[in-house]
């Protein structure tokens, strides 16, 4: 994919309607809205599919994976509450769209993908973009203990149930936001952690995520 990293008056007031149909839909964090409307969606696009860059529509990106659908980026950054200088795991860096929104909100992003294609492209083009997250190329169904632990997790695939590994790497008054269900179809669901053992847990909307692969998943 050949990225030219050119953001014009076009782009811009895309992203505003952008972010106007968010605002519409209920997405009501501010903080969230003026990160989606700083990041160009249009540079993880091809160029010849930039015309679908501010659509509310998730987008193949290879290798059967996908970039999210703005909407969803919004709900789950929205659930996590970030606050500036929190440290954020995020399992599946896919595109890296979530990594840069996260980043715009002030989080300090450790980012794990386990498709090596993937891991390679995003590692070139996000820093180029301005986004230094830490990257890593591994199983994110058992998160990354060895720099754990972490204020917020999210997860951007589908989980069939939460894994244990990133439960433990959660902070006390943490909070986890993961998709669980089939490989279909699941309930977003947020965890927040109360003490060493004690977890609540809050079902949500119904999503649909490409499937989360690893030892702790499918």
């Amino acid at each position: 994919m050949a990225y030219k990293f050119v953001d014009n008056y076009r782009e811009r007031g895309a992203r505003k309607k952008l972010v106007a149909h968010l605002e519409g839909r209920g997405i009501s964090d501010k903080k969230v809205l003026e990160a989606i409307g700083k990041v160009p969606r249009h540079f993880f696009f091809d160029e010849t599919f930039w015309n679908q860059a501010y659509k509310d529509i998730a987008f193949p990106i290879g290798d059967g994976q996908t970039i999210s659908q703005p909407y969803t980026v919004a709900y789950q950054s929205e659930l996590l509450h970030i606050k500036k200088g929190d440290k954020v795991l995020e399992i599946g860096t896919g595109s890296g769209y979530q990594t840069c929104i996260l980043m715009e909100l002030g989080a300090n992003v450790y980012t794990i993908e386990r498709q090596e294609s993937i891991y390679r492209h995003t590692i070139r083009v996000l820093p180029g973009m301005g986004y230094n997250a830490h990257f890593f190329l591994g199983d994110g169904s058992k998160g990354i203990p060895e720099h754990a632990s972490y204020d917020k997790i999210i997860v951007t695939a589908g989980a069939p149930w939460v894994p244990e590994a990133l439960l433990k790497q959660l902070k006390i008054g943490g909070i986890l936001v993961i998709p669980v269900g089939d490989e279909n179809i699941q309930k977003m669901v947020t965890v927040i952690r109360i003490s060493e053992t004690d977890y609540d847990r809050i079902e949500l909307d119904t999503f649909r995520f490409v499937p989360l692969v690893g030892d702790q998943a499918w």
